[in-house]
């Protein structure tokens, strides 16, 4: 999201939202004002009747976006206060993640690949020993389209499903979780990140041997696999090889 100046800016320069979806992504505008600090912890949102105008919603769908807000932790209401914009940066909650990114994207990826190269070794090595029959055919039939991807961006996506899969895999419903929360983080930004998936067949034969380590059920190959992979890999979307 750009700069969209500072609270003082009148409210009715925010872009209307359209009808389609309004309380979620109400929900979504106000989460990413308050996360670029147009909204700093410890303010007060202006008045409903303002707020809603300024994003051309109704006050109904905005007091649906308040409650869901109230339940993240982000806003706090109060009878006859209003509602006061909480401390983010201590809430430390996975599902901020992917707009934290968004808000200051590069003051999070040294941590996140960081994440991805620990956890992600992790995951693979369980999914190594946990991964059924279902999900070894699904993980072949998704290297496939990472070979057979019309351009780099289909190769792309179809690369973090296979993560996403081992993440399925593992059966450890907390690592899923995370796994699932970092690709979220990933995706809105994925393109800065597409080299290594420059040529669909050579990406999809990097990534075979920890696909082929998780089906054939050796969770130390799996983990050497998946380090070597995402160690591989992250040289290459930093632009270090």
């Amino acid at each position: 999201m750009g700069d969209i100046g500072s609270v003082d800016q009148p409210l009715l320069q925010n872009e209307p939202i359209g009808r389609g979806t309004v309380v979620d992504a109400l929900v979504a505008r106000v989460r990413a004002d308050i996360l670029s600090g147009r909204y700093p912890p410890g303010s007060l949102l202006p008045p409903e009747r303002a707020l809603a105008a300024s994003y051309g919603v109704t006050r109904t769908s905005l007091k649906h976006a308040l409650v869901r807000l109230v339940q993240t932790g982000l806003v706090a209401t109060k009878h006859g206060v209003g509602t006061r914009v909480l401390d983010h940066a201590r809430l430390r909650s996975l599902e901020l993640l992917p707009e934290l990114v968004m808000a200051d994207g590069p003051g999070w990826f040294v941590e996140i690949f960081e994440t991805r190269r620990e956890i992600g070794a992790l995951v693979v090595a369980r999914a190594a020993e946990r991964a059924t029959a279902e999900h070894h055919d699904r993980l072949t039939d998704l290297v496939n389209r990472v070979r057979t991807a019309a351009d780099p961006d289909e190769a792309q996506v179809a690369e973090c499903a296979i993560h996403r899969l081992f993440g399925e895999a593992c059966g450890n419903r907390v690592y899923r979780i995370l796994v699932d929360t970092l690709l979220d983080a990933y995706m809105p930004v994925r393109a800065l990140f597409v080299r290594p998936f420059s040529d669909p067949p050579v990406a999809a034969a990097r990534i075979a041997p920890v696909v082929e380590a998780v089906i054939v059920g050796d969770p130390a190959d799996a983990h050497q696999a998946a380090t070597m992979y995402l160690a591989e890999t992250e040289r290459m979307m930093l632009g270090q090889e």
